[in-house]
């Protein structure tokens, strides 16, 4: 593996989440960026620039499964630009619609490449999305989980890719890796957030690294992980949430994750299908 295709990526995910900052926070505040700059969050805070992570992870992941980050973020970015704007009179959300289009597109276009997997991948948009709600939970998460997919490969003895020569499996997540710890200082500081753009395309990216680690039942099994990782990262966060919002006084672990499984567009729009008004 040629190392340039990980230094590389790096230095471009530090130095171009730096720039972009720059120029967004400038324009941001000449009120020029609509929902891509946030006013009344920590006096002004650019958001979408997980833009840089999805640039850089749609041109460097292995050829093909790239397509799938490239489609997701797109999709989501468009999530970005368009903000929670109301579809009619409908309840349903255009930045919801066009998110939930990029997740069905993943799972059509991801089905000849990994099989029922794609499903799985494309799900891994809800826990992520929900991760983004605090500085650097997406980035921790992300972090965590590459990490664990590297040495799990590595312990393995995970080979090439076999349908891409001279790729070694585990190049996929230590890309993720990188780029994630290049994009990931100004945003535990709190100075920028991922967006849409930016945590769709960690999601899509991260699942399809449990892929290569070993098929469906790795994916399956590393979603589950994942999903209850971001329910103890966000527990206090969601505890406070569930007594405000939800009169949900003293919620166990499992209110936690049911709340970040289903959480995001895809999900609120399945259990309001099915349970309606109901609470459980």
């Amino acid at each position: 593996m040629n190392y340039q295709y990980i230094l590389i990526p790096f230095l471009l995910s530090l130095i171009l989440t730096l720039v972009l900052t720059i120029v967004f926070r400038f324009v941001g505040k000449k009120g020029y960026l609509g929902n891509l700059y946030v006013n009344n969050v920590r006096g002004g805070t650019p958001r979408a620039l997980g833009i840089i992570p999805f640039i850089i992870l749609s041109f460097y992941f292995p050829s093909g499964f790239n397509n799938l980050i490239l489609i997701i973020g797109i999709f989501a970015f468009i999530d970005d630009l368009i903000g929670r704007r109301k579809i009619g009179n409908s309840n349903i959300e255009w930045g919801q619609l066009s998110r939930g289009i990029g997740m069905l597109a993943v799972m059509v276009v991801g089905f000849p490449i990994v099989g029922f997997s794609s499903i799985l991948i494309a799900l891994m948009v809800q826990p992520i999305n929900i991760s983004d709600m605090q500085p650097g939970s997406t980035s921790i998460v992300v972090i965590i989980m590459s990490v664990f997919t590297i040495l799990a490969m590595i312990m393995l003895d995970i080979g090439s890719i076999i349908s891409i020569p001279g790729y070694y499996a585990f190049y996929a997540p230590l890309l993720l890796l990188i780029v994630c710890i290049g994009y990931s200082p100004l945003d535990f500081a709190g100075k920028i957030m991922l967006g849409e753009v930016g945590n769709h395309s960690f999601a899509v990216a991260l699942g399809i690294c449990f892929y290569m680690l070993g098929g469906f039942i790795w994916t399956l099994v590393l979603f589950i992980a994942t999903t209850i990782l971001i329910a103890l990262i966000r527990k206090n966060n969601l505890k406070k949430f569930f007594a405000r919002k939800l009169n949900i006084k003293n919620p166990t672990f499992g209110d936690y994750f049911m709340d970040v499984l289903t959480g995001g567009g895809l999900g609120d729009a399945l259990r309001r299908l099915i349970l309606g008004k109901k609470t459980i």
